[in-house]
């Protein structure tokens, strides 16, 4: 069986990026590497699901219709309040998002990160049984209201 171990950024500030991950995604820094120009984040599912290198002044991601990278989705929590907290927490923050989306088998906000890559921070929906019902991957992405 596959499953995603880790995605790795390279990022212009380390620090700042770390903070973001830690403060706005909820992962956890489990230590710096390459000499303090690397970081590894782990939400605690396994030893890191992000690494970021620092490595300066360079291009973002491409923006708009383009290929590769679309976004990284992070699990923030189990329920629709863990969402509404970490939507009044960015609000607070003063932190802009891209949008909110209901996708029946998971509610999501997005914004991005201070490099520019696209996050996804989302609760899935306990009352979806998105296993033997596929009928939510048809469905239309609906606006979420918090």
């Amino acid at each position: 069986m596959a499953e995603l171990g880790h995605v790795v950024f390279y990022v212009r500030e380390l620090k700042r990026s770390v903070r973001f991950y830690t403060e706005v995604v909820g992962l956890t820094l489990a230590g710096e590497i390459f000499a303090g120009r690397g970081a590894i984040l782990s939400g605690g599912r396994t030893h890191h699901e992000l690494l970021l290198i620092e490595i300066g002044l360079a291009d973002g991601p491409a923006q708009g219709r383009r290929l590769g990278l679309y976004h990284v989705g992070w699990k923030i929590g189990e329920t629709l309040d863990a969402l509404r907290e970490l939507s009044q927490k960015l609000a607070d923050m003063d932190y802009p998002l891209d949008g909110m989306s209901d996708h029946l088998v998971s509610q999501s906000l997005y914004l991005r990160d201070p490099d520019g890559n696209e996050v996804e921070l989302y609760v899935d929906d306990p009352s979806v049984d998105w296993r033997s019902d596929k009928s939510w991957m048809e469905a239309p992405v609906l606006p979420l209201k918090l």
